[in-house]
């Protein structure tokens, strides 16, 4: 079974994303999730804290590992010895800008395959974005994330 990676900015990690982890888990021998640098997002939580809090909500799951990266993807695809990327779809709104990247991808390494899962129903409604705002303005948001990014999320919206 080929090396998948999974990349993403996962700022924060959310169920849904740990959903999709688990699927690909089950369908390929490793899994990398692969948490990019990116700071034209202008993410709320650092790389280091990404990774550390991927590493948490997937501990359990032996055939998966965490890593960073910041050069382009079809590289760091290649660099891994990896043949699959994995992109989550949640709704047909998500499928245009993923066409996109999946046909640049294979343009720029042809021998890479993209595939899309789908998470589980009760999940499909999440996403980052949605968390964080959640976060900032004092909701719950322990349905949707593992206990450390609520704790971690909580660290860094507390207001004095």
């Amino acid at each position: 079974m080929p090396k998948v990676i999974y990349p993403g900015t996962f700022d924060p990690i959310t169920n849904g994303h740990t959903d999709l982890i688990e699927r690909a888990g089950r369908l390929f021998d490793e899994v990398v999730v692969a948490i990019a640098y990116n700071p034209k997002k202008s993410p709320l939580l650092t790389l280091e804290e990404r990774c550390e809090l991927v590493e948490k909500a997937t501990s359990h799951l032996p055939n998966v590992s965490v890593t960073g990266f910041s050069n382009l993807l079809a590289d760091f695809v290649r660099e891994q010895n990896a043949t699959v990327i994995i992109r989550g779809l949640r709704a047909v709104s998500d499928f245009e800008y993923e066409f996109q990247l999946a046909d640049m991808n294979r343009r720029l390494a042809p021998e890479v395959e993209s595939v899309f899962l789908t998470p589980s129903n009760h999940l499909s409604y999440i996403s980052s974005t949605l968390i964080r705002e959640i976060a900032s303005l004092g909701g719950d948001v322990s349905e949707f994330v593992d206990p450390a990014v609520e704790a971690a999320l909580k660290r860094k919206f507390i207001k004095d």
